[in-house]
């Protein structure tokens, strides 16, 4: 059993390697150095030639995020489905073209993915910077039942949403549920704006002077992840 599995894999990454054009030399490997050259083979050549593509395909889409939106499109064109259709949303979205955005999600809410949690999620953010509240309010109240509700982004939005409309408290109560310690720093800081822009000045120093203690004892890597975040904090801690 142990030979046959040995032989198969030969032939697969001699396989691979004829067909991708990879350097003579990986044939000997394959060859004379059974589970240890297919071992390094595959490795070097499909595993982590996967991950460089990745990499390479995030650095493309910020430095063009066109070309992403052009062969979403493409693919759509070829195939009108569900995934392919919200896909495309989502580049639109992380493009700032929110109407298109709009335009695609909206069309993918029908049959039984007209409640998909995902894509109302989705709409509700795109409806949000697009400033039309009261639509993403709509929208998100459409998932507010579902137990990964609370703590989504789309909540966020929502309770954001709620108080350009009006309903302050309600959107008090949203905010407040992100208000956990060592986490949640962008939602906690905009609860910090929040109880500014409502005058509760001793609500939001609470939050701000937590977030501040908390940064002092933080990992550094969490601590630069965060960096801009509790800058803002501080800054803000300077005008209470």
């Amino acid at each position: 059993m142990y030979y046959y599995l040995i032989i198969a894999l030969q032939v697969y990454c001699t396989y691979h390697c004829y067909t991708n054009r990879n350097n003579y030399y990986w044939y000997f490997a394959i060859i004379f150095l059974p589970l240890i050259g297919c071992l390094a083979y595959l490795f070097i050549n499909v595993v982590r030639a996967s991950e460089v593509n990745a990499v390479q395909d995030t650095i493309i889409s910020a430095i063009n995020p066109s070309k992403k939106i052009t062969e979403l499109e493409k693919k759509f064109r070829f195939s009108e489905t569900f995934e392919n259709q919200v896909a495309l949303a989502d580049a639109y979205l992380e493009a700032g073209h929110y109407d298109k955005s709009i335009e695609h999600y909206e069309a993918s809410l029908k049959d039984v993915f007209q409640n998909d949690f995902y894509t109302l999620a989705q709409l509700t953010e795109a409806y949000y910077c697009s400033s039309r509240f009261n639509e993403a309010v709509a929208c998100a109240e459409k998932i507010r039942e579902f137990p990964k509700f609370k703590k989504s982004r789309a909540a966020f939005l929502y309770a954001l949403a709620m108080e350009k409309i009006g309903h302050t408290e309600e959107a008090e109560n949203f905010l407040e549920g992100f208000n956990a310690p060592y986490s949640r720093y962008q939602e906690r800081l905009e609860l910090s704006k929040f109880y500014i822009r409502h005058t509760k000045m001793k609500e939001a120093k609470v939050i701000l002077q937590e977030i501040v203690f908390e940064s002092e004892r933080m990992s550094k890597s969490s601590f630069r992840q965060n960096r801009q975040l509790i800058q803002k904090a501080k800054e803000l801690l300077t005008t209470l």
